[in-house]
């Protein structure tokens, strides 16, 4: 059989899977942004009725998944896999949202590339026959973050000026081996990367090496330029590691111009919202797929586009002990 695999890398999908469906939930923040009427719910209570911000999150993957399976008119027991994660300690948002649902589950961790890694492992399942529809689902929550990473929202801490805004969201994208939408042609799987970066709150300038070095072996292992994509998007670098990633293409004497652009300056608008570099989380690039970048491919607005999750791989415990924060990024290719 034909090697699939190119370059050091990345995969083929010759089997063209479809991405047939795709659902989005996010908070009343996120809704009062550029990308709210998009989203296909917009939660006004930031618990959802929970006791904790913990269970909020659980619930709005439920609810994604929930979106997900009416839109594509199945069964939950439709499903043959589900590929999810999240950011909080042990993806226990994921593993509560999924328990007793009876549906096999894989479950994922890439900080704020969960989204970019499921879609390319749901991908790979399906091309090779494996299975005939599996999702990928992925989320986080604003609060729920702050009380893991950073302080608890009563410590009123301050938030220096190269902070994100973590996005409380959650996106499910459904790929099938058959049916219409936009289909998924390649991937290429992210090298862990780390330019000795410690703070916790500049994660765009921790992740955009990463991402330079992804997007690059993406073209290089399959013959492409930037001017191949419609649109290349990144998730979550925010301003300052979007505009870093810039740099760097500019150092090889690649102009990215207009063609690229982050999921965290797209869900937010820095003028009127007090987000600082833009958003981020597990939940940014999910709901910012299903609700805004899937829709504009299948309707033709993009005939090409890269998703490129960006994932900052730090804990608690290595920020306390002073390491440096390694990151990761996974492409995967959409065509209509």
């Amino acid at each position: 059989m034909e090697s699939l695999h190119r370059g050091k890398q990345s995969i083929l999908f010759p089997n063209r899977p479809v991405v047939s469906a795709w659902a989005s939930a996010a908070g009343r923040k996120e809704g009062e942004g550029p990308l709210g009427p998009e989203f296909d719910r917009v939660e006004p209570d930031g618990k959802l009725g929970q006791q904790s911000w913990e269970q909020a999150e659980t619930a709005l993957q439920q609810e994604a998944l929930s979106l997900l399976l009416q839109k594509a008119e199945l069964d939950p027991h439709s499903l043959d896999l589900v590929f999810s994660g999240d950011l909080l300690n042990q993806c226990v948002g994921s593993s509560f949202a999924l328990r007793g649902t009876g549906l096999p589950v894989l479950g994922l961790y890439g900080a704020c590339s969960t989204m970019a890694e499921g879609l390319l492992l749901a991908g790979a399942a399906v091309n090779a026959g494996y299975v005939n529809r599996a999702a990928a689902l992925s989320s986080s929550h604003f609060a729920a973050a702050e009380r893991q990473y950073r302080f608890p929202l009563a410590y009123g801490g301050q938030r220096t000026p190269t902070a994100q805004w973590t996005v409380t969201g959650a996106g499910a994208v459904l790929v099938t081996a058959a049916g219409q939408g936009p289909v998924l042609t390649a991937a290429t799987a992210g090298t862990v990367e780390d330019k000795g970066i410690t703070d916790a709150n500049n994660m765009g300038a921790a992740m955009a090496w990463a991402a330079y070095k992804s997007i690059r072996a993406h073209l290089d292992d399959l013959g492409r330029g930037p001017e191949d994509y419609d649109l290349i998007v990144t998730g979550d670098l925010g301003r300052l590691g979007s505009e870093l990633v810039r740099e760097l293409f500019a150092g090889d004497g690649v102009k990215l111009g207009e063609r690229y652009t982050d999921c965290g300056l797209l869900v937010f608008d820095p003028e009127t919202q007090d987000v600082h570099c833009g958003g981020s989380g597990a939940g940014c690039s999910a709901a910012v797929l299903a609700a805004h970048l899937l829709p504009g491919a299948a309707s033709g607005r993009w005939k090409r586009l890269l998703f490129c999750g960006t994932g900052a791989l730090l804990s608690p415990t290595t920020v306390q002990q002073k390491q440096s924060i390694p990151a990761v990024c996974h492409c995967v290719a959409i065509e209509n």
